[in-house]
């Protein structure tokens, strides 16, 4: 059953929407604290869908996308914010790097 967060044809990734934060300082929050197991399930579930999510959101300029589609935009660069996570380092933080609290982003 849809909740209606996301556009009906998305509706299979709600269950990740906890992933959907507007915020860069949230998403990398969200990435730090999560476990790799909850990180990968989203990014599993996420990347075979990347070619229709985007084939939809293009559909909108930015400004103007509608209420239901914002969460599916958030949950792309939520993608992008973990894909080095599983990609690269194995582990939600980036291995030798600084502290990512310590980068202030505008927001």
């Amino acid at each position: 059953m849809s909740s209606g967060l996301l556009p009906g044809q998305f509706t299979d990734l709600e269950p990740f929407i906890g992933w959907a934060l507007a915020k860069e300082s949230e998403r990398t929050r969200k990435r730090l604290s999560s476990a790799m197991e909850e990180i990968q399930a989203f990014y599993d579930a996420m990347l075979p869908r990347m070619e229709a999510i985007f084939d939809y959101l293009n559909q909108f300029p930015l400004e103007q996308m509608p209420e239901d589609a914002k969460p599916l935009f958030y949950l792309t660069l939520s993608l992008a914010e973990v894909a080095d996570a599983v990609e690269l380092y194995k582990q939600p933080g980036v291995i030798d790097g600084f502290d990512p609290y310590r980068f202030v982003s505008v927001e």
